[in-house]
């Protein structure tokens, strides 16, 4: 079992540690789901995978995260879900980051033109923080995969 030990906590991201040391195997629908017709195929659930293995690529690198608030909600990042993030992980145009910026972290999309660095919403209430040579920003590491609750 995953065990997750909270590290730090700020206003828009809880951090937590984790230790993949056990194996997590979990009955697994290899066909897909379907969202139509129900199959009679989905009854027979033989395979079994590891969400250690799945989810977590790269372990001494890998947190977890919990978002507070919805400033990346029109990409499907909404508060509450867990967010696994990879530090070794380059940071590129497009990908979505955690980004330590003048002492408060957030999670926002990489836009890099030409020889400007922004960090965008995913939410139209909040506006793009353009970076410039005045702010202190660290990219702390990529996005991998949402974790959902419903």
């Amino acid at each position: 079992m995953v065990k997750l030990k909270k590290i730090h906590q700020s206003k828009t991201i809880d951090f937590f540690s984790l230790s993949t040391e056990s194996n997590i195997s979990i009955p697994f629908v290899d066909g897909g789901i379907s969202a139509g017709f129900p199959s009679p195929a989905e009854d027979f659930i033989d395979v079994s995978i590891d969400l250690n293995k799945t989810l977590i690529k790269n372990p001494p690198a890998t947190f977890l995260g919990r978002v507070n608030g919805d400033s990346m909600q029109d990409l499907g990042i909404s508060d509450g879900d867990l967010i696994v993030i990879d530090k070794s992980l380059e940071a590129k145009n497009g990908k979505i980051a955690v980004c330590y910026i003048d002492g408060e972290f957030t999670l926002k999309k990489i836009k890099l033109e030409k020889n400007q660095c922004w960090l965008m919403p995913a939410n139209k209430k909040y506006e793009p923080i353009k970076i410039t040579e005045d702010n202190d920003l660290v990219i702390w590491g990529i996005l991998v995969h949402v974790i959902k609750s419903f």
